[in-house]
């Protein structure tokens, strides 16, 4: 279920992965134990060790105040005494400066540890967004806290294939595929898998949620937290929910951005399902925008008009690529990002409108792979792969896959194909598959938790926020109305930061389900 990070005003502060080296460890040889006990085991250890925290890799390129350190976790937890890996952790201090009053000294309440999602974001960069504006209260109170989860960066970084054959292009990007196109990409997916279990060997099946949320208990316990604070986006809604199902009595408060439906029926086949169908409704959202503003583009003044645009781009493109890089698949690309946020709006439409115009120059630079970014993005995508193939069943037969998508990409294809082609290797994926948690807490088991969700959410769709808030007991869930951005807090929308301050900072929750009106639209950027 693919993710970005963060609101886009602050993922530009996300950009690499910083380094550390993996440790490889000997793999043990005392019988198994329950991954309940080897949790302990290794929360325990890591209590004792903490993390020491020093200047990061690259710190010429960072301020002084950002600092990093590892923590070791085992890759089994059922063999705890047997190979550790090292997770990269980046922490800024609380700078108990209230940016409202400088007499007065914010007193420090814990870490707060975020998750971008993904799953194969990395976190590491996260302690920055401490500078932007609307995180300087909270950046007062709390140790901010990010890490690059196993496989990540260099936690053991995962790899599935060569990164410089992972950006092709330019491609094609059929929204009904040909029966010889699907072969096709059968045939890369079954290479993908093959590639993943040859360049991981055994270790490939411990990369999945329930280690992830493993994880972050022992990280909990090096920092010298009793209960965790954390904040997860996206993907990272869900094995923070799983965290609060293992680990209800080590919370102490929990902010789920963008939630994802974390029904074990729904992981993952059919959440991604939905989440095709939503976006057809966030692309109709940003046509309708552009639309809107036809006096600006050029590109129709109705949704349909501006579709009709786009196609011809499409033709274009496969005809003669724009820069010989940027093909119709590049294009969808693009125009997927402006799916998770309307920050992207004017800009992708500018370029679409400059490109129809006969300059190119704003579509390559937006749409063209950045060939400096192949390793970034191929370990993401095997870390996604690896986690969300191995923490469910998948269908295992092509007509299934065959048979769904088909009826789906009737309604909805803007992204359809491209979701399946994404999450094919999971039909033919060589490690064990696990059955999902049952994510739900009783009344009672859990600390109070914020749920922050944006009502036409594509990537995250809706309905998972509600499904989530029903299996949290004592949850509260705060909706953006008639907005999509995937990820809502610390955003443009002051109601929501304000729901986000009071939680984290007073411990203070609003009404069960409370509602915020939709931050403002973007503004067009007139062409030159």
């Amino acid at each position: 279920m693919r993710a970005a990070a963060l609101h886009s005003a602050a993922g530009a502060l996300l950009l690499t992965a910083l380094s550390a080296v993996p440790a490889g460890g000997v793999p043990g040889t005392a019988a198994p134990r329950s991954p309940a006990s080897g949790v302990a085991l290794a929360a325990a250890r890591a209590a004792a060790k903490g993390v020491v925290f020093g200047a990061c890799a690259e710190a010429e390129e960072l301020p002084a105040a950002m600092q990093c350190g590892t923590v070791a976790v085992p890759l089994d937890y059922a063999r705890p005494d047997g190979r550790q890996i090292k997770l990269t952790v980046s922490r800024v201090s609380a700078t108990h400066r209230d940016p409202h009053n400088s007499k007065h000294r914010v007193p420090r309440q814990g870490a707060l540890v975020f998750n971008p999602g993904g799953p194969g974001g990395s976190g590491l960069y996260f302690p920055l967004i401490g500078l932007l504006p609307e995180w300087k209260r909270i950046g007062a109170a709390y140790d901010l806290v990010g890490y690059d989860p196993r496989g990540v960066g260099r936690s053991a970084p995962l790899s599935c294939q060569d990164p410089k054959r992972f950006f092709k292009g330019p491609s094609p990007a059929p929204t009904h595929p040909s029966e010889s196109y699907k072969r096709e990409r059968i045939a890369q997916a079954k290479a993908y898998a093959q590639g993943c279990a040859k360049r991981a060997g055994a270790a490939l099946r411990h990369y999945n949620s329930l280690n992830n949320a493993r994880d972050l208990d022992v990280l909990r316990a090096a920092l010298g937290e009793e209960r965790l604070t954390f904040m997860g986006a996206s993907y990272g809604t869900y094995f923070g929910a799983v965290y609060a199902t293992l680990f209800p009595s080590h919370v102490r408060r929990m902010v789920f951005d963008a939630a994802v439906n974390p029904d074990p029926a729904q992981i993952w086949y059919r959440n991604n399902l939905d989440q095709s169908m939503a976006f057809e409704s966030r692309w109709t959202d940003f046509r309708e925008w552009i639309a809107a503003h036809d006096d600006v583009y050029g590109l129709g003044d109705t949704a349909e008009e501006v579709l009709l645009s786009y196609e011809r781009a499409q033709a274009r493109l496969a005809a003669e690529p724009a820069g010989g890089k940027v093909g119709p698949g590049q294009l969808q690309g693009a125009f997927l990002q402006a799916g998770y946020y309307d920050d992207y709006w004017p800009a992708r439409a500018q370029a679409l409108s400059q490109y129809l115009k006969g300059d190119p120059k704003q579509l390559i630079a937006q749409a063209g792979p950045v060939q400096g970014a192949a390793a970034e993005a191929e370990n993401a995508n095997a870390v996604y792969t690896a986690v969300e193939c191995n923490d469910a069943p998948w269908p295992t037969d092509w007509k299934v896959w065959d048979r769904d998508n088909t009826r789906l990409a009737r309604v909805a294809p803007f992204e359809t194909w491209d979701n399946v082609w994404a999450n094919l290797p999971c039909a033919y994926w060589p490690a064990p598959r696990q059955r999902p948690l049952d994510v739900r807490t009783g009344p009672g088991e859990l600390p109070p938790t914020l749920i922050l969700a944006a009502e036409r959410d594509a990537a995250a769709p809706y309905d998972g926020a509600l499904e989530m808030h029903r299996r949290l007991s004592g949850s509260v869930l705060v909706t953006e109305r008639d907005a999509g951005a995937h990820g809502i807090a610390g955003g443009p929308n002051r109601c929501v930061n304000g729901h986000l301050e009071a939680y984290l900072l007073e411990g203070r929750l609003p009404a069960r389900r409370s509602a915020c009106a939709a931050h403002p639209e973007p503004k067009p950027i007139a062409s030159r």
